[in-house]
């Protein structure tokens, strides 16, 4: 079987063959294997790809690109999954984020600016009293 059988898009399912820090090598057959790049195994962030992925485990994968003269298959595990909710793609632990914290680091450090800026402004107006005395 050639790398012309597999199609740009389809989802076919594979074997993983080989774990490196980079991605997995996944068979898809007796003579073709493609890479799953570490970016494309989840919607989150992925700090060890062994900590997702292991040689002989089944995934379903997505042909992102086939290269007829040299043979490589560039797959992604990550597009035959839904999307977390909100689209969120870098939660940096694998799952979605829970939505009341959604705004709190912005939220948070806009009442610190405004306590900032008053605290600020309340020196300024001390410093300007004792230079006019």
């Amino acid at each position: 079987m050639s790398v012309a059988q597999y199609e740009v898009g389809s989802i076919v399912e594979g074997k993983i063959t080989g774990v490196k820090p980079f991605g997995a090598f996944v068979a898809l057959d007796d003579q073709n294997q493609g890479l799953v790049h570490i970016s494309e195994v989840a919607h989150g962030y992925v700090k060890d790809i062994n900590d997702v992925l292991s040689v002989g485990e089944e995934v379903k994968v997505k042909v992102k690109s086939v290269d007829q003269d040299s043979g490589k298959i560039s797959l992604s595990i990550r597009e035959t999954q839904p999307a977390p909710e909100g689209g969120d793609r870098g939660s940096g632990r694998g799952g979605p984020k829970k939505q009341d914290n959604k705004n709190q680091g912005f939220n948070t450090l806009e009442d610190k600016l405004k306590d900032w800026l008053k605290e600020s402004n309340e020196i300024h107006a001390d410093l300007n009293k004792r230079a006019r005395k």
